[in-house]
């Protein structure tokens, strides 16, 4: 099957998407990782201690120049966004494939591929826990920075935030579903998809802008999604312009999307055919 029979062949099944069988895949997932409380909370914890560390960085050279953090007005606003869209990143990427390893070491995934889901209700619904997740944590970092570290929003278009998230993370999650195929087959896929999201987060200005890297690495930069989710965060919310970043986004995900379902659809079959869905 050619990649674009692939994308017109998942387009049709997402027409007929039963959201009731995405709903309870999100609501497993969701019961799962609140039985888990103190992890839950160290987990939110690590990150807000990430918001404050890097805070205090910032105050090492507040006199710096701000030309090159682009429409952050300061390095900590500008870090701040980094850490917020790493971890929708993170979530929609690395943590699908983790997902899919949990369920092969607890022996649930036989049992979850035999239930009457298509291949995209349950790459969609495997990408919905750690999206509503990382939507909190991006919350949770957004009021500690204008709470506590003075970074203002006055010129946020939280509208356009919003979308900048969905885009985001649809574009990251053709990482994640393709990790959990990659999983499925190698049983250790996800760290794959780990150093991926690291390389692309430091070419993409995580968390310094791009300007600063060796000019063989720029160019690199120009390409890669996450360079545009970290641009578009900052413009939405620091008053710049957000669309050409957000359109940018929506192309990654046309292209990637399908082919990660395509992808996660032959890791099934393999599986299927090798009996080896339970093997870990």
């Amino acid at each position: 099957m050619t990649l674009i029979a692939a994308a017109r062949a998942s387009t049709s099944r997402t027409r007929r998407l039963k959201l009731s069988a995405i709903a309870a895949l999100v609501r497993r997932d969701y019961q799962i990782r609140t039985s888990y409380r103190l992890a839950l909370m160290l987990d939110f914890f690590i990150g807000a201690l990430d918001v404050i560390v890097f805070y205090f960085i910032s105050q090492t050279f507040n006199d710096g120049a701000t030309a090159s953090l682009g429409d952050a007005p300061s390095y900590f606003a500008f870090a701040l966004v980094g850490i917020a869209v790493t971890a929708v990143i993170q979530a929609t990427t690395a943590g699908i494939g983790v997902a899919v390893r949990d369920e092969q070491l607890t022996g649930t995934l036989e049992a979850l591929v035999t239930q009457p889901l298509s291949v995209v209700e349950m790459a969609v619904g495997m990408c919905g826990m750690p999206f509503l997740l990382s939507t909190f944590r991006v919350a949770l970092y957004l009021i500690l920075g204008g709470a506590f570290f003075d970074v203002s929003f006055s010129e946020a278009n939280w509208p356009g935030l919003v979308v900048l998230l969905i885009v985001t993370a649809t574009a990251m999650s053709s990482i994640g579903i393709a990790s959990a195929a990659a999983v499925m087959v190698i049983k250790r896929g996800q760290a794959i998809a780990g150093l991926l999201v690291f390389g692309m987060s430091l070419l993409g200005g995580a968390f310094f802008p791009v300007s600063v890297l060796p000019d063989w690495l720029q160019p690199l930069s120009d390409i890669v999604p996450t360079r545009f989710a970290f641009d578009g965060l900052r413009a939405a919310l620091y008053g710049g312009e957000f669309w050409g970043d957000a359109l940018a986004l929506v192309g990654f995900s046309v292209v990637g999307v399908p082919a990660a379902i395509w992808l996660f659809e032959r890791a099934l079959r393999h599986g299927r055919r090798a009996g080896s869905l339970a093997q870990y």
